[in-house]
């Protein structure tokens, strides 16, 4: 199952740079090794907030839900989920040859 994920990060202004320095490089190992594993297929940055787009390919909507709570900024986040999808138009849509 794919789903498009607007994420919206929104750390206190006045947490200790320490503590967000460390909570951004977990999330960034976090988010690597779910690449990794095939799970977070596509990462995109919005250009001048600290946001993304992301696409992820997992098996239920319970699987989703425990990847996104396990990012370490999660309970700093705004999230939006669209279920994805095969458009009939697509090249994944159409019969090999």
């Amino acid at each position: 199952m794919r789903y498009l994920v607007h994420m919206v990060v929104r750390l206190p202004h006045d947490m200790d740079p320490e503590v967000a320095s460390d909570l951004k490089a977990r999330e960034k190992e976090r988010a690597l090794d779910l690449q990794r594993a095939g799970l977070w297929r596509h990462l995109w940055r919005v250009a001048g907030k600290y946001a993304n787009y992301s696409v992820f390919d997992v098996e239920s909507h319970d699987q989703l839900h425990e990847l996104l709570t396990s990012l370490p900024l999660f309970p700093f986040m705004d999230v939006d989920i669209i279920p994805l999808a095969v458009h009939p138009s697509a090249l994944e849509a159409q019969p090999p040859g």
